[in-house]
């Protein structure tokens, strides 16, 4: 049982981090570093927000996996508690994505 949580979790965890690279590759359009700043007018005529599945896929995933580690009977030497911190971590990340887009 406790190899089979700790498997799930780094599971979650390298799944997690190999989603986040691609969701946060230069989308089409978007400036690129070194590009000059756009205009004030062009800023106030953007788009509304765009959803990110990918990204909200991913905070649905850390949640679960964040469940699961608080459901778990043990404590891991200390490990349980650790890999939750990592989760909230990138939980936090993850939401300062969705604020800032692309």
């Amino acid at each position: 049982m406790k190899r089979i949580l700790i498997s799930w979790a780094v599971g979650v965890a390298l799944l997690a981090a190999a989603i986040l690279p691609v969701v946060f590759r230069a989308q089409p359009g978007a400036p690129r570093p070194g590009a000059p700043a756009a205009t004030p007018a062009a800023a106030a005529a953007s788009p509304a927000p765009q959803h990110h599945p990918r990204i909200e896929a991913a905070i649905q995933a850390l949640e679960a996996a964040r469940r699961e580690l608080q459901a778990a009977p043990a404590e891991f030497h200390g490990h349980r508690v650790k890999a939750i911190e990592h989760v909230d971590r990138a939980l936090q990340e993850c939401h300062r994505a969705l604020e800032v887009g692309p």
